[in-house]
């Protein structure tokens, strides 16, 4: 996002037991997907796609967020807290997922746990991230 400081994304970091972490600032204004939906006809059908917004919004995290050489893999727990820079946007992380996909984990539905807080910060609206795998256990 233009006038925006470059992200403060750290490479993946080795935790306990050698397992692969991800963390990350994302900066620019978080959009939700679901709110956000435009009607367009593509080949002749209506279809729902992202907003403008949500899509300029994947657009800025795929500029700021280097595809990692070695995806995470396995299931994975998502940590963020995402600062709006006013209190009426959802919190929905989805489309922040979405651009993370290919990136950071092969695919959204490696994601199995999300904690998620909505935060304010007018000045700096951004979305600070943690992602680690969930331990494996055996019943």
């Amino acid at each position: 996002m233009r006038g925006h400081r470059p992200t403060a994304e750290r490479q993946p970091r080795s935790g306990m037991g050698g397992a692969v972490s991800w963390r990350g600032t994302i900066f620019g204004q978080p959009y939700s997907k679901a709110n956000s939906r435009k009607l367009v006809t593509i080949k002749g059908r209506p279809a729902f796609i992202k907003s403008d917004k949500a899509r300029g919004y994947a657009a800025d995290v795929a500029r700021q967020v280097r595809p990692l050489a070695h995806l995470l893999d396995g299931d994975l727990k998502f940590t963020a807290t995402l600062f709006y820079a006013s209190r009426r946007p959802d919190l929905d992380p989805s489309v922040l997922l979405d651009a993370l996909q290919g990136r950071v984990f092969k695919n959204d539905r490696q994601i199995r746990v999300i904690h998620v807080t909505h935060a304010i910060d007018k000045r700096n609206p951004r979305a600070e991230i943690v992602i680690e795998p969930i331990p494996m256990v055996v019943a």
